[in-house]
């Protein structure tokens, strides 16, 4: 049997792997990301050094839903991970440890009532949305955001809201370590 070889084309193959890594860092940088977490501001949901993918289409495609995970610039060095509680046009109250968005009580099923019910103080201090920011109702354009792990995040209630427009993305998945692995329809 005679077979043929073939020489390689080494500009053909020089253009293909240029070709894949420009088509990976588009994706990149217009689909998704990794990011990895510092802090314990998210637990028990994600923690200190979790390696996510993060969802940049989800600011094109859809509007915010509460409670959706996302990642913002907080300055101009640092970009935080939070979770959206308030939208526009609500109003919002913590009550007793208990979240009032437009009067109406919600359920945060992502806390760790266990762990926060067992400090001596309440996890989240009563505060009001015209204590911590100034307004009655949040504006368009803005979201109001907090860390699971409430008595150790710096969030809406110090920094005040976050502009849409500042939001990176949502984090979807938890990759690293495996033992970790969250995603944020949970």
């Amino acid at each position: 049997m005679n077979e043929r070889r073939y020489p390689i084309n080494w500009l053909h193959l020089l253009t293909v792997i240029m070709i894949a890594l420009l088509i990976a860092l588009a994706a990149r940088w217009l689909f998704v990301a990794p990011v990895v977490v510092k802090g314990e501001s998210m637990e028990p949901t994600i923690h200190d050094d979790d390696r996510m993918l993060l969802n940049k289409t989800s600011k094109w495609l859809h509007e915010w839903d509460r409670f959706d995970v996302v990642v913002f610039h907080a300055n101009d060095k640092d970009d935080y991970i939070k979770r959206i509680i308030g939208l526009p046009g609500d109003t919002l109250e913590y009550r007793n440890d208990k979240l009032f968005i437009n009067g109406e009580q919600m359920d945060e099923p992502f806390l760790d009532k266990k762990t926060l019910a067992a400090g001596p103080l309440p996890a989240t201090t009563d505060f009001t949305l015209k204590e911590k920011t100034g307004r009655s109702r949040i504006p368009e354009g803005e979201v109001f955001v907090m860390g699971d792990n409430r008595p150790n995040s710096y969030d809406s209630r110090a920094i005040g809201l976050v502009e849409e427009e500042e939001i990176v993305g949502e984090a979807v998945l938890t990759f690293w370590p495996l033992n970790h692995m969250w995603t944020s329809s949970f």
